[in-house]
């Protein structure tokens, strides 16, 4: 739609320019206007290009839309409006041919050819000290969604997690299930309040104790401190088990799984420090290693190995995200929690240190879920233990329910994911409103025996949906890959939900007012089933991005 009064309007304006040379186009813009009554699109190219070619903005609206040349029949209307804007009415010659270019495109309408480009998401990358919890389940259909979409607009995608498995934490981690072993086995020691607690911890604890073959001859005999280093493995690996178990289920698949452990092993921490250190980007100071990331962003220099020689995060993430690049991506997406806001400016900065572009790094933050059950807030307290996995969510209300629920907001604002709301079958429940199209549609389909692909849009030459509802519905079913790119170019993906949705609209409000099936007109039926049928091949094709599935029957 946008590209035809594009090209449309270039023809005109090369006709007004003569035998001179076009000013660049780079300002000139074809959108939709504020007010509908002004028509489907308008243009602001007497604006943007009257000085450039000699007239005032209005006298050069005219010009252009005397130079329109439509002998298609595409366009019914064209006006001038305020200071220079060209607004443009299509007619309904063009929404049959809309429709029709819809459907032939098939399950295809809206993909972008391969561009070349590599691109790599990491997301939830939870540290392996407890299963996933509904934040993470967040974080997880933000990030496969995500990864979905650019790959249908033509990257190259890789999905990966980064297992945060050295540090403080894992060793907290067996020390955990070393305490609540010694509790089960008569041991009366108060268990330590920065330790993790919950139900998993114990049955760790259970697991290790009830199966000798698990641990070494003579385990419990050793020190405790000899203890810990295996039962943080044992203790990680088994929670590792299970958060990729809770992601297959949740159909965010992963295709790298990356090591922390693994940096230093390979000596990749090393290395990124060296190459800091040779292009004069780091420094040593009061003991400590800096890296000097205020001139590159950041808000102050930061700590790479404090002075005792403990390395910090800071320092394992930029030879992460060295190995990143070195693995040839030319754009990495880190899905991260709300709390690291302030990570940003010094990641930007260390891609930079590196030698790439700071805007090749990107990053979406997620905010926070609250659970609700019927308006009223699910007690989800960590520090106790007591919070709700992802696991509890999804076995109550299914996959496709959470997966469209933690989607329909930004994830720059906090959540309200109402475990009520995601259960019901009626239109508060905007997963269950927009599968309900696909089934309503499949069996409308089935019903009329009619083969969508052949139906004619036209009767003697003149067009069959000429109803406001069909052409706002083929109007929407336009915009789609214009969604779809803009989602995946700003990052977004709650704009397909928020799409959907709006298609599902239309359509219940479309079917609410007509007959899709009337015998005494066969020819309209067959042209408004052929509507419903491109409704359905893009609700589906939207709904595949999102991972959420659409049903034949409900």
């Amino acid at each position: 739609m946008k590209k035809m009064i594009r090209e449309k309007t270039r023809a005109a304006l090369q006709v007004i320019a003569g035998s001179n040379e076009l000013p660049s186009l780079e300002a000139v813009v074809v959108e939709e206007p504020r007010d509908p009554s002004h028509g489907h699109l308008a243009t602001n190219a007497a604006l943007a290009l009257a000085k450039a070619l000699g007239h005032k903005p209005r006298e050069l609206a005219d010009k252009i839309i005397g130079a329109i040349s439509d002998p298609e029949g595409y366009i019914s209307a064209t006006t001038v409006a305020g200071p220079g804007f060209v607004n443009f009415k299509l007619s309904n010659k063009w929404w049959a041919k809309a429709l029709s270019d819809i459907i032939a495109a098939g399950p295809d309408y809206g993909r972008k050819p391969l561009t070349g480009r590599k691109v790599q998401v990491e997301y939830v990358s939870a540290n392996p000290t407890g299963p996933l919890h509904v934040g993470h389940g967040r974080g997880a259909a933000i990030g496969d969604a995500l990864a979905r979409i650019l790959a249908f607009t033509g990257d190259e995608v890789v999905r990966e997690y980064y297992i945060n498995d050295a540090g403080r934490q894992m060793r907290i981690l067996g020390a955990s299930v070393l305490a609540r072993a010694k509790e089960l086995q008569g041991g009366t020691e108060e268990f330590p309040a920065d330790h993790y607690r919950g139900e998993y911890i114990y049955d760790l604890a259970k697991e290790v104790l009830a199966d000798k073959t698990l641990t070494p001859p003579n385990f419990w005999a050793l020190p405790d401190e000899e203890k810990i280093p295996f039962l943080s493995q044992f203790a990680g690996q088994r929670i590792l088990n299970g958060i990729k178990k809770d992601l297959e289920d949740f159909r965010a698949i992963q295709e790298v799984f990356f090591s922390e452990t693994s940096l230093y092993e390979k000596g990749l921490v090393f290395k990124a420090l060296s190459y800091l250190k040779e292009t004069g980007r780091s420094f040593d100071k009061d003991g400590a290693l800096w890296f000097n990331s205020a001139p590159l962003g950041d808000d102050k220099d930061r700590v790479l190995i404090k002075s005792d020689g403990e390395k910090t995060y800071l320092a394992a993430d930029i030879a992460y995200h060295q190995d990143k690049f070195a693995r040839g991506f030319d754009l990495v997406v880190d899905v991260w929690g709300a709390d690291h806001h302030g990570y940003i400016p010094r990641m930007k900065a260390a891609v930079a240190a590196l030698g790439y572009k700071p805007d090749q790094l990107g990053v979406v933050l997620v905010q926070l879920v609250s659970l609700l059950r019927g308006g009223q807030l699910v007690s989800m307290s960590t520090r106790a233990g007591e919070f709700v996995t992802l696991r509890e969510v999804v076995a109550e209300v299914g996959v496709d329910a959470a997966r469209f629920l933690f989607l329909t907001r930004g994830h720059e604002s906090p959540l309200d994911f109402d475990l009520e709301v995601a259960k019901a079958q009626s239109r508060d429940n905007p997963v269950y409103y927009v599968q309900y199209v696909c089934a309503r549609i499949y069996s409308l389909i089935q019903k009329s025996g009619f083969e969508p692909l052949k139906a004619s849009l036209t009767k003697d030459g003149a067009p069959l949906l000429v109803e406001p509802e069909e052409v706002d519905l083929i109007r929407h079913l336009q915009t789609f890959p214009e969604t779809v790119e803009t989602a995946a170019r700003r990052l977004e993906p709650h704009l397909l939900t928020a799409y959907l949705t709006g298609a599902a609209r239309l359509f219940h409000q479309y079917y609410g007012r007509h007959r899709l099936i009337a015998e005494e007109n066969e020819p309209l039926s067959r042209a408004r089933i052929a509507l419903a049928a491109a409704i359905r091949q893009v609700t589906v094709i939207g709904l595949n991005l999102l991972g959420v599935a659409a049903p034949e029957r409900m």
